[in-house]
């Protein structure tokens, strides 16, 4: 008899035990489901105003890019006296303020592109701090001169960052 009660007793408890595991592993796979719809309608919700911030981002950085762009500053920042050093750091504290009233926006674009504009930005300055370097130039104003007379000959740092950026931004169609 011992047997026959353990047969029944299999024959009671096996049924239970597989109906348990199907409506758990039910209750599992909606569970699942209702939360990806959920993520799937709040990130769709939230699309609209992402993309405005990042355009709007796009936006100040390709401001940005221009007001450091050395044509574009040397001639909207003219020396407040004749020594070189002086109008230099003015011009670099100039990029630096700008830069760091940008910083934000950094959340809004990729790393490369953060990365491209800072590398602009340093090679903005570079340029300023080679140039007041050559000994051949005396005073302020011949150095914004010979500046924007490198800058004929090739492109700004500024204009090669701003392609990546406009590069990136028709991605984002």
């Amino acid at each position: 008899m011992d047997s026959t009660r353990l047969i029944e007793l299999i024959s009671y408890t096996l049924p239970t035990i597989i109906m348990a595991f199907v409506a758990y592993s039910f209750f599992d796979l909606y569970t699942k489901n209702e939360n990806a719809k959920r993520n799937y309608l709040l990130h769709k919700e939230s699309k609209p105003d992402t993309l405005s911030l990042r355009l709007q981002a796009y936006e100040r950085m390709t401001l940005f890019l221009e007001r450091i762009n050395p044509s574009q500053l040397l001639v909207r920042i003219t020396p407040i006296s004749d020594i070189k050093i002086d109008y230099q750091n003015y011009v670099i504290a100039q990029i630096e303020q700008e830069y760091e009233h940008n910083l934000a926006q950094q959340i809004y674009v990729s790393e490369e592109c953060w990365s491209t504009i800072t590398t602009a930005k340093n090679a903005t300055i570079q340029m300023i701090l080679l140039a007041t370097n050559n000994e051949k130039i005396r005073d302020a104003n011949e150095l914004r001169e010979v500046i924007l007379r490198d800058l004929l000959e090739k492109p700004s740092p500024s204009s090669v960052a701003l392609t990546y950026l406009k590069t990136e931004v028709s991605q984002l169609w």
